[in-house]
């Protein structure tokens, strides 16, 4: 995929947009996301003017039965349902389906399941038809959903539903789906369930997230992978305390690594906004612009230049404006612009939670960077064997 012939498209509604800003956990932060990449005019681009075609594309809410392609029928009952539990015949609470704790039951949560789904099936789509390169769905993202069970404020597992609707597209040979996971959480919801499928895999999942004793999800597949794993197509790589852009920098070979071997037809991108400084998980010290080696916006550019059909996809995030700033300014990047940090933000309705820098920028912080050099290299020499084991699999299976 040429950048003179990238196509982009962006996925949104208002009524997405309102249902999405439901969720308990984020709650109004779709609208500022969607409010700000508006704001931007990022989208008002005609085919022709430019290299880049970028479009906005309204998706349709998942059906039941597309829905059901993972999640358990008694779960979709559940969630599905109109009325609040307390209102239903056996006055069920939702515990055994995770409706609880971090995931109470809100009302809309029928609405919202189907639309969130919806949103990240159309933008799969749009990569399988092939009037897209590069889809983007803020709203998606939901890593943590399990078949059966609502957790870690996720209801939906639209992430493995899109994986599993990219494994169908048509095309000469079988595709290759690679997810990377960015958000500061292990992706349980997406690599768990698709892993230790026969080899060779057609779908590789790599996390990078922090892991500590206590820290959610807690899983042995959450551990840094071995290099004599049994599953080479389920990778993680879990980072101390404070990871920085320099960490996400030394690190990054290995990712780079493991796609070259793999070689995938798409590339789904987990965004979580979680790990970057100022978020109130206040675990990784993480930053956005483009400049910086191994910000989040130097990943993101790195991926893009893959040249790999690409969907990228929201996630955590608990401060919403910087939420908003975050994925508007890879929206920027994915649409061929050149952003800065220091753009001033536009006047739109949600201009005055901006608030004091009125600008772009996500302020630094001074959280030390706990990540010791030495693991980091072992990391990229374990990668380095994984990547040759991945290798001779791609190579056997042409």
């Amino acid at each position: 995929m040429e950048q003179s012939a990238r196509k982009v498209s962006y996925i949104f509604s208002e009524e997405l947009a309102k249902v999405s800003s439901l969720l308990p956990s984020n709650r109004g932060r779709s609208i500022m996301v969607h409010q700000l990449v508006a704001a931007f005019q990022i989208f008002q681009r005609r085919a022709g003017e430019g290299a880049i075609v970028a479009s906005v594309l309204r998706p349709s809410v998942a059906s039941r039965e597309a829905l059901r392609a993972f999640h358990d029928e008694d779960y979709l009952d559940y969630v599905l349902d109109p009325l609040p539990p307390n209102e239903r015949p056996n006055h069920d609470t939702g515990k055994e389906f995770g409706i609880e704790d971090d995931c109470p039951w809100f009302r809309g949560l029928n609405v919202y399941v189907p639309a969130i789904a919806g949103a990240t099936l159309a933008a799969a789509e749009t990569l399988i038809s092939g009037r897209a390169d590069i889809a983007i769905a803020w709203d998606g993202g939901r890593h943590h959903a399990q078949k059966s069970s609502a957790s870690g404020f996720c209801y939906v597992a639209d992430i493995p539903l899109a994986i599993m609707l990219l494994k169908k597209a048509k095309s000469p040979k079988r595709p290759r789906i690679m997810y990377l996971d960015l958000d500061l959480h292990w992706s349980d919801g997406v690599s768990k369930p698709l892993s230790n499928q026969h080899p060779p895999s057609r779908i590789l999942t790599l996390s990078v997230h922090h892991t500590a004793p206590g820290f959610f999800p807690a899983d042995q597949l959450a551990h840094l992978t071995p290099e004599d794993t049994t599953d080479p197509y389920t990778l993680s790589i879990p980072l101390a305390r404070g990871a920085s852009a320099s960490t996400f920098a030394t690190i990054w070979p290995s990712i780079e690594g493991i796609r070259g071997a793999f070689m995938p037809d798409f590339v789904v991108v987990q965004c979580g906004v979680d790990g970057l400084a100022g978020d109130p998980m206040a675990t990784w010290n993480w930053s956005l612009a483009v400049e910086e080696e191994g910000s989040l916006g130097w990943c993101i550019q790195k991926v893009l230049s893959w040249n790999h059909r690409t969907l990228l996809l929201g996630g955590g995030g608990y401060h919403s404006a910087n939420a908003a700033r975050a994925w508007t300014y890879l929206t920027l990047l994915a649409a061929g612009k050149q952003p800065e940090t220091e753009m001033p933000i536009p006047e739109h309705g949600s201009w005055p939670r901006y608030a004091p820098s009125f600008t772009m920028e996500i302020e630094k912080g001074s959280m030390p960077d706990e990540n010791q050099q030495d693991y980091l290299q072992m990391v990229n020499e374990r990668f380095a064997i994984i990547g040759r084991r991945i290798r001779v699999d791609s190579t056997n299976d042409i």
